[in-house]
């Protein structure tokens, strides 16, 4: 059954939904506009807020699920972890896009609805503070990950902190190109990039 829910969850994390709803409703194919990824935020920016929406759904379901059967089977911490952690490697390295993807951001939000809702809450809260009051997406998701371990120690629920840390990872990595803009004061607001577009 564990084996089981590790292929579920990288098949299901692999799906790009971005890239499969701005084709079929938009047109377009978002990994040539915009930021050039297929998240939410570059469907949002090209298609429309409501088809962002979607696309974000379609990620966090993409998480949550999978890693709901796990627990539904009820599979040990370990391999409910590995679950999750498959999905996000099939955002990240999709078997439908030759092994490329996302920044993970939504599908770890997925992972972790069903394992750890409230420390989760809080960190998402922190998310769209920073985003709310920078404008900057890739800071929000950078502050999400970073406060979700400590959350989730808070909360005395550690035996997900290794797949909280390996999603920081992730999430980091996937961002390595956000934190120099950041850095160098280059990286453009969500909102005004959404303008722009429109």
């Amino acid at each position: 059954m564990g084996i089981f829910c590790l292929l579920l969850a990288y098949i299901a994390g692999s799906v790009p939904w971005g890239l499969v709803i701005a084709r079929v409703f938009c047109g377009i194919d978002p990994r040539e506009g915009g930021s050039r990824n297929t998240g939410a935020t570059n469907v949002a920016r090209l298609c429309g807020f409501g088809w962002g929406v979607l696309t974000l759904l379609c990620d966090l379901g993409k998480g949550a699920l999978p890693v709901a059967l796990a627990l539904w089977a009820d599979l040990s911490p370990v391999w409910v972890s590995l679950t999750g952690l498959a999905a996000i490697l099939g955002h990240v390295f999709s078997c439908f896009m030759r092994f490329r993807g996302g920044k993970a951001v939504a599908t770890s939000i997925g992972v972790f609805l069903p394992l750890a809702f409230w420390p989760l809450l809080t960190a998402s809260l922190c998310c769209v503070i920073v985003i709310w009051r920078s404008g900057f997406v890739s800071a929000g998701s950078l502050t999400l990950v970073g406060v979700l371990p400590v959350a989730l120690v808070a909360a005395g629920m550690t035996e997900w902190l290794p797949l909280a840390l390996c999603i920081a990872a992730i999430v980091v990595w996937k961002h390595k190109e956000n934190i120099a803009r950041l850095l160098s004061g280059t990286e453009k607001p969500w909102l005004k990039s959404r303008q722009k577009s429109a």
